[in-house]
């Protein structure tokens, strides 16, 4: 028997009978047939057999499944002294989901398909040696921590490390397109390379002309953005790597943008087939301005970037519209068109209940909160990296004139359930931050130079969490109320404190910062303000008992790191960002990200299997409580739960939020009937807008027909 030839396997039945009560009880213990039942019948007689690990590197070297270098920078009684003391944790996966996955999607399998030649320990263990680079005592470090699943590298680091046949180790790239035909013709050949090469690629298209516009030296107008969006969506469709996946894009425009209702139709059900996307995401930047021209039903102009570029000299993206509107208003020079206000905050509703579409960027927000000089305009495919971007100049060799910056991400989660439980918080942060500094470090795309570039200058990396919600359930905590939130604001905290004390650390070791540190808040110590003269150590008696035994930094200890900060710098320009999971949380058996569950048995539509079931972990009767699906929660909970942690993270969160298309009465104080309406989610914007959050990822509607509109695209991030 081999994997291409399985029969009369028992697992799933095993597992679809979860979702089958029995007196009125869900039968977990199914799950755990299920799960022995998997490795019985699937795992073990197919896995392929070596004496020693010493065996089986040899044997994947020899065959050309894994490189040789990172094997190489190491002893081999170290190899084999580690990887006894991986068995020796006694790995146990908890669910049968996780054990499928893992196997599925990540186990290294023979050329021909037919046997497994990776255990979870061997994943791990290929992980710890590639990420810590030939330094033994931070690859036992990582290898404990991703063993015991406080750490969770995001999938192309964890998939591809080590492998001699693979693709890149980050996650997503971001990209934009400046208003001359030779960045729009150069920036296609980058969405091309970055599809091919792997993860979601984000573009900012807000400093393109607009439809109507001049175009200099020539009788006709130019077309606007909605062509240059069905370009980048046809070289996502062909560049899917050899039809493993579909390329995924998103594209982001100014809400001040003249076409920005012609960029919202094209998402529209009823939208003719000349201008509609089918596959490529929408987002919009929106600047503080248009929460105030709309709360007070104002109109509200769109200004020209053709027109604003001629007259300010940079492009569309770089002016700060809040700050300069009714300066472009006056100016005579700048061209502009009227609407209302709040005809467009429903029109942008409309589509977020017909499609989940747009992603809402607060970029103001974004640029406020930033410790880092420049400007944030736009995000990824799944709305957690802000980072600032320089424009760049294309002659028409298509040779940089003046090379920009463009953005690369590599991702990791901490896994808040097991993090909670490590012997010490602090040494595991400061691990997880030396493995993605190696993918920083490792990572050189060649073929995009303004990515390249950016990534040579900022060293950015995005440390995540996922398994909030379990958390609270298992500690009795009611997702969005006072203690969730005052625990979150802790845990996040200790986040920030880590990675920079480590940053800090290897920017000292090194001699080098990311490139102007000098202008940050950093460098000039405000940023620890904050942290100083508040009161960011546990409050409530819960939190404290919650947090008993790990280090909370008080004022001394932030004012000690203030002043190393400023004496030695970081090495990193961004550190942490919160990207929402998928089957990667499933594998460390905990919610994804820091977002609510949606049902306590979560059913998965696998594409030839068919339905898997998942119960949430830990789910009993005692926790049953607290596991509160997202659709039958105030949307405000989950909103408050992402400002408290929104306040520590330098980037962003991808905060989903989750409405029913009939919202049971009581949740909403302003409903005085149960059909959602335009109305709900432009309040909720306004309340995370409020709040300060910098990003909202897609809305997503359970409809009468139990279906979800609104659905996740960026395979990098969410699996």
């Amino acid at each position: 028997m081999s994997l291409k030839n399985l029969t009369d396997v028992s697992y799933f039945r095993l597992n679809n009978e979860i979702n089958r009560p029995v007196n009125g009880q869900i039968p977990l213990h199914k799950d755990r047939e299920a799960l022995k039942a998997f490795f019985h019948e699937n795992v073990l007689p197919n896995t392929k057999s070596f004496a020693t690990i010493s065996d089986k590197i040899a044997y994947l070297l020899e065959h050309d499944y894994l490189e040789e270098a990172f094997i190489q920078a190491y002893r081999p009684e170290f190899i084999e002294e580690l990887a006894q003391a991986l068995k020796n944790e006694n790995f146990r996966f908890k669910s049968f989901m996780a054990a499928y996955k893992f196997y599925q999607q990540y186990a290294l399998k023979t050329n021909d398909g037919h046997y497994y030649l990776e255990s979870i320990e061997d994943r791990v263990l290929f992980n710890a040696l590639y990420f810590a680079d030939g330094n033994e005592e931070l690859a036992r470090d990582l290898a404990m921590e991703m063993i015991n699943q406080r750490y969770q590298p995001a999938t192309p680091s964890f998939l591809n490390a080590g492998r001699s046949r693979r693709g890149e180790l980050v996650s997503c790239f971001l990209i934009q397109v400046t208003d001359d035909m030779n960045a729009i013709g150069r920036s296609i050949n980058s969405a091309l390379q970055l599809s091919r090469i792997g993860g979601g690629v984000g573009i900012s298209l807000s400093n393109l002309r607009e439809a109507g516009a001049p175009i200099k030296g020539f009788a006709g107008a130019a077309s606007g953005v909605v062509p240059v969006m069905k370009l980048f969506e046809d070289s996502f469709s062909y560049s899917n790597q050899l039809g493993q996946r579909q390329g995924a894009g998103v594209v982001y425009l100014d809400v001040f943008h003249p076409d920005i209702l012609n960029f919202l139709s094209t998402k529209k059900e009823n939208a003719d087939e000349k201008i509609r996307v089918k596959t490529l995401s929408l987002g919009i930047t929106v600047p503080d301005k248009f929460y105030e021209l709309a709360r007070n039903n104002e109109d509200m102009y769109l200004f020209s970037p053709y027109s604003i570029e001629r007259e300010y000299g940079v492009p569309f993206s770089y002016i700060d519209i809040s700050s300069k509107y009714d300066e472009l208003v006056a100016n005579p020079n700048i061209t502009k068109t009227k609407i209302k206000a709040r005809d467009l905050e429903t029109e942008i509703s409309k589509l977020q209940q017909e499609s989940g579409y747009p992603y809402i960027i607060n970029v103001d927000t974004a640029n406020r909160t930033s410790p880092i000089d420049g400007k944030i305009i736009m995000s990824n495919l799944c709305s957690e990296i802000l980072q600032v971007q320089t424009p760049s100049q294309i002659n028409d060799a298509q040779e940089f004139v003046k090379l920009g910056t463009d953005i690369s991400c590599n991702l990791g989660s901490t896994n808040v359930l097991n993090m909670m439980t490590s012997p010490d918080f602090g040494r595991s942060i400061r691990t997880m931050t030396r493995a993605l500094t190696f993918v920083t470090d490792a990572s050189s795309i060649e073929a995009v130079p303004t990515i390249k570039n950016g990534n040579d200058q900022a060293h950015t990396i995005g440390l995540g969490a996922m398994g909030l919600h379990s958390y609270f359930a298992q500690h009795h905590m009611t997702y969005g109320s006072p203690e969730s939130i005052e625990f979150t604001s802790i845990y996040f905290m200790l986040m920030n404190y880590w990675t920079l004390v480590e940053s800090n650390n290897i920017a000292r070791e090194r001699g080098k910062t990311f490139v102007n540190f000098d202008k940050s808040t950093y460098a000039d110590g405000s940023y620890f303000d904050k942290y100083i003269t508040g009161q960011f150590v546990p409050q409530s008696d819960l939190v404290k008992e919650l947090f008993a035994g790990h280090f909370i930094p008080q004022a001394e200890d932030w004012i000690n790191l203030r002043q190393a900060v400023m004496a030695h710098g970081l090495y990193h320009q961004n550190r942490l960002a919160v990207a929402p999971n998928g089957s990667i949380s499933y594998i460390n058996d905990c919610s994804a990200s820091i977002h609510p569950i949606t049902q306590r048995i979560e059913e998965r539509q696998e594409k030839k299997i068919g339905k898997i079931y998942y119960p949430a972990n830990g789910l009993s009767t005692d926790t049953i409580p607290y596991y509160t699906s997202a659709y039958d929660m105030d949307m405000r909970q989950v909103i408050d739960v992402y400002a408290a942690a929104t306040e520590h993270v330098d980037q962003g969160l991808s905060m989903t939020l989750f409405m029913r298309s009939e919202i049971p009465m009581g949740i909403y104080e302003w409903k005085t009937e149960t059909k959602q309406t335009t109305r709900d989610l432009s309040i909720l914007r306004h309340y995370a807008f409020n709040k300060g959050i910098k990003s909202i990822y897609y809305i997503r509607t359970f409809t009468d027909d139990g279906e979800e509109v609104g659905s996740n695209q960026c395979e990098s991030c969410v699996i």
